[in-house]
């Protein structure tokens, strides 16, 4: 089609499906003036705009509808498109140039562009049709799993690839025992090898969810009532399930451009060239409905993207095309972080593989790398943390050896491969196809002074979201070369980071937040009431402080209550369905029969769900807001403590039995774990912390994993700090070995001190490590060898914290006053949540949660389509 710069009659282009490749072609002709010149018209067939079908499972976590969109308000107004929610396109009229639509209307078109999407390929195995067989690739899908959830109990996932994962992952989210069946040998053969697969196999299981790879499902059974009750394997297994999920995979939509005579694959898909266009010069097709002139349908978003681009630059006349896409993804499939990019199953003639896998923690990372050195692509699985720079270096020589590389923090020489380090033409944001040098361009041309100006600039960031932590590094360290100060505040309150916010309160004793804004904050700031990122930090900075500076340590006393983060402000976790946890403190996992006893009946008077923790600890939840002081009460009178759990705090301090029972042991791990708990029980810090101590070198306490664990030998005991065992696993770096009890105890002290004095908000121990300058060296220099000559003051505040504590449960209950915070409704304090409920479960109880609420399909129609053309 020739450009329409000119055009006698204003021409028509009639866009058939509005998904999140439908929204970024009518974005990309709105950017290039064509809703101007042209009338657009979207022939949708759900019944709501665009929305990310990539987050589609947040929906199950509270997002709504339009948390999800994807079209801006006001966009289709604008730019005077015209959107038919619920009328399809049904059939097309490639002579005549109309398009006929289930409601009768006839459109005329002069240009149409096909982005039909996908469907759900759904195996033909006997009983598919059953009740309670779903498949998992819209909102409706989601609700309607939802509803007949509330009568199953075991569920079924046919299909182990990112969307099976996604569904099995609201399958156990709605409260069902899950099963996941792949008929591959692995869970998500396409982005995984054996390897990575064997790695995710592993983290999954440890989930609770059953899984069958290996296996195809030959029949879906129903009893008597045609409901589904269970599925036959082609194992000769049989699986009890009372709902059946199919996500095995998807097909392309080409029907109604094959009723109309255009050319589809011999596996299906629109064959279109590399402008996108089809065998009609007038019809192009776009996204997963399309043959790509590689010969290759493509199932990811950002390949969509490129083509609705490209398709869009046609319309215009531009030099463009589409010859093919990166397949790079990076994805969080049930809490795993799991990303490939590149070559990542190493298909190129002589290329090698460099792996590090750590099947304990779940870890696998393997690069691909050239004959000649070049990154040729790779898989991570377990800790995605390098995806952004690692996609980015794909197709050149990085700068450091692929073996520290692919090494875990903290197990190999440090390597910083910072924005500087990337070429100026590695794509930064496959998505939309941005380059480093396009973002610099952003920052030095179009004067971008933050991530959320170069986002606007140049899309970069606003697809999948994977790059943005890589795109802010590119952005302030391009300010920075620049000479321009870039403002590392904590806020927008505060031009100081939270460290310097420390001394501030530190050296002039300032115990009031109000009083640190005012003489402190930024000018705009002062008299404001703040802003809720930095009112929980002072808080935390003022509670940590509390015995130096003469400031109450309660964090409910006056002032303070106002900054906490929401479990602080009922010294209790929130739960999804409002009700709150309770977890006492049980210092190094030892406790009585007495106090167990307690902890049993305490549940059971007040219907608790009862769960042991990895952190050798008891939960109880279920409790009414309006319950917790009663339930403390007894608690505090058995002798239980707060644990903490509701606070950046230590948490726990986990122990083996050592060497008092087990035949292995070489210290008393035990005694040691509880002296430790004890000593920093209520130590207020940027984020929690976690400790075990291990009574020998068989490490059954898993000390390596935590902010400082502890490990007996037989000369006393090693000290290791900075590990996590969280969503980015680390293993601690040992600081000192063969340390006596005082020694051991003496530079736990100072590591936590200096630790809570310079630590960003939020940030752990093992990212603080890594970021420290300096690193595992600097700190070993400070805190063993008092390089910088503040031992003795390190010491000195944790001295006043062990003096100064006192159990936040036990002074809440001494205070009337205090209590009287507990309750659901100020206006009306005896009366109990009516919404907190519960049903029973494994004769135990779990939140009674109703269906997410869906507004009636007319009045969201009316809220979406006001002021657009519907016909």
């Amino acid at each position: 089609m020739a450009a329409m710069s000119t055009p006698a009659i204003t021409p028509t282009i009639v866009v058939v499906g509005h998904g999140m490749v439908g929204q970024r072609f009518l974005e990309a002709l709105a950017d290039r003036g064509v809703t101007e010149r042209a009338r657009v018209v979207v022939l949708c067939e759900e019944p709501r705009p665009a929305y990310d079908r990539v987050r589609l499972t947040s929906y199950f976590s509270g997002n709504t509808p339009e948390d999800l969109s994807m079209v801006e308000d006001g966009f289709l107004e604008k730019h005077g498109i015209e959107l038919h929610l619920g009328d399809p396109a049904e059939s097309i009229d490639t002579a005549g140039r109309t398009v006929t639509a289930r409601s009768g209307a006839t459109i005329a078109y002069d240009t149409l562009v096909l982005a039909t999407g996908s469907y759900p390929f759904v195996p033909p195995v006997p009983g598919k049709d059953a009740e309670g067989c779903f498949v998992y690739r819209t909102i409706e899908d989601l609700l309607a799993i939802e509803e007949y959830a509330k009568t199953a109990r075991v569920g079924a996932v046919v299909g182990g690839g990112l969307l099976g994962l996604e569904a099995a992952g609201a399958l156990k989210g709605l409260g069902l025992e899950t099963h996941i069946v792949e008929f591959a040998p692995r869970l998500m053969p396409v982005q995984v090898d054996d390897g990575g697969g064997a790695a995710l196999l592993r983290t999954i299981e440890n989930m609770g969810l059953a899984v069958h790879t290996g296996v195809g499902t030959q029949e879906v059974t129903a009893g008597e009532n045609g409901a589904v009750n269970g599925m036959a394997l082609s194992d000769g297994s049989v699986l009890a399930t009372d709902l059946v999920v199919f996500s095995a995979g998807v097909r392309p939509r080409d029907q109604l451009a094959r009723d109309a005579g255009l050319a589809v694959g011999e596996r299906g898909g629109i064959v279109v060239d590399e402008q996108c266009r089809t065998s009609d010069p007038a019809v192009f097709a776009i996204g997963e409905c399309a043959l790509a002139s590689d010969g290759r349908v493509y199932g990811l978003v950002a390949p969509g993207y490129e083509m609705a681009e490209t398709a869009a630059a046609a319309l215009e006349g531009e030099v463009s095309s589409f010859t093919g896409a990166d397949l790079s993804t990076k994805l969080k499939l049930l809490g795993v972080d799991v990303a490939s990019f590149g070559d990542a199953h190493g298909t190129a003639e002589g290329c090698l593989d460099v792996v590090y896998s750590d099947s304990r923690a779940g870890l696998y990372k393997k690069l691909v790398i050239g004959s000649d050195g070049t990154l040729l692509g790779g898989i991570l699985v377990g800790d995605a943390e390098q995806y952004g720079t690692l996609r980015a270096f794909t197709g050149s020589k990085p700068p450091v050896s692929p073996e520290q590389l692919v090494l875990p923090a903290g197990a190999g020489a440090p390597v910083a491969l910072g924005p500087a380090a990337l070429p100026d033409d590695a794509v930064v944001c496959s998505c939309h196809n941005v380059t480093k040098g396009t973002i610099r361009g952003a920052v030095t041309e179009h004067s971008c002074t933050t991530v959320p100006e170069v986002k606007k600039c140049t899309k970069a960031g606003t697809g999948c979201g994977s790059c943005v932590k890589v795109l802010g590094q590119l952005v302030n360290a391009e300010l920075e070369a620049a000479g321009v100060e870039v403002d590392k505040g904590l806020c927008g309150c505060f031009g100081q980071t939270r460290q310097e916010l420390y001394e501030i309160v530190r050296a002039l004793r300032i115990t009031s937040y109000q009083e640190l804004l005012d003489n402190h904050g930024r000018e705009a700031a002062r008299g404001t009431d703040g802003c809720e990122i930095c009112k929980p930090a002072v808080g935390s900075v003022i509670a940590s402080l509390a015995p130096t500076i003469g400031a109450s340590g309660y964090v409910l006393e006056g002032e303070q209550a106002a900054l906490q983060d929401t479990n602080d402000h009922f010294l209790a976790n929130l739960q999804k369905n409002g009700s709150y946890s309770i977890v006492p403190r049980i210092p190094g996992g030892e406790i009585t029969p007495e106090k167990l006893i307690v902890i049993g009946e305490v549940a059971r008077d007040f219907g608790l769900y009862t769960k042991i923790t990895g952190g050798q600890r008891i939960d109880l939840f279920g409790a009414r807001v309006d319950q917790l002081p009663q339930i403390w009460g007894r608690l505090v009178d058995a002798g239980f403590e707060s644990g903490h759990a509701y606070g950046k705090a230590l948490r726990t301090v986990k122990s083996c039995v050592g060497q008092t029972w087990c035949r292995y042991g070489v210290q008393d791990s035990v005694r040691m774990a509880i002296d430790l708990e004890l000593r920093y029980r209520g130590l207020r810090s940027p984020h929690k912390l976690k400790s075990a101590v291990s009574g020998c070198q068989r490490e059954c306490a898993e000390a390596q994993s935590k902010d400082f664990g502890v490990i007996a030998t037989a000369n006393g005991w090693n000290l290791y700090v900075g590990g996590n065992g969280g969503a980015t696993p680390r293993h601690a770096d040992l600081l000192a070995q063969d340390l006596s009890d005082a020694e051991l105890i003496r530079l736990i002290d100072r590591f936590l001190m200096f630790y809570i004095r310079t630590a960003d908000r939020l940030e752990r121990t093992s990212t603080w490590l890594e970021r420290i300058e300096g690193g595992l060296d600097h700190v070993r220099d400070v805190v063993v060898h008092d390089s910088l000559g503040i031992c003795a003051e390190l010491e000195s505040l944790m001295a006043d914290h062990v003096a100064g504590y006192r159990d936040e449960w036990a002074e809440t209950l001494n205070d009337p006053e205090r209590l009287l915070r507990f309750v659901s409704f100020v206006n009306a304090p005896d009366v109990p949540d009516p919404t907190v409920k519960f049903v029973p479960e494994r004769d135990q109880v779990k939140p009674d949660l109703p269906l997410l609420s869906i507004r009636p399909l007319g009045e969201a129609l009316e809220d979406s389509l006001e002021g657009t053309a519907v016909r």
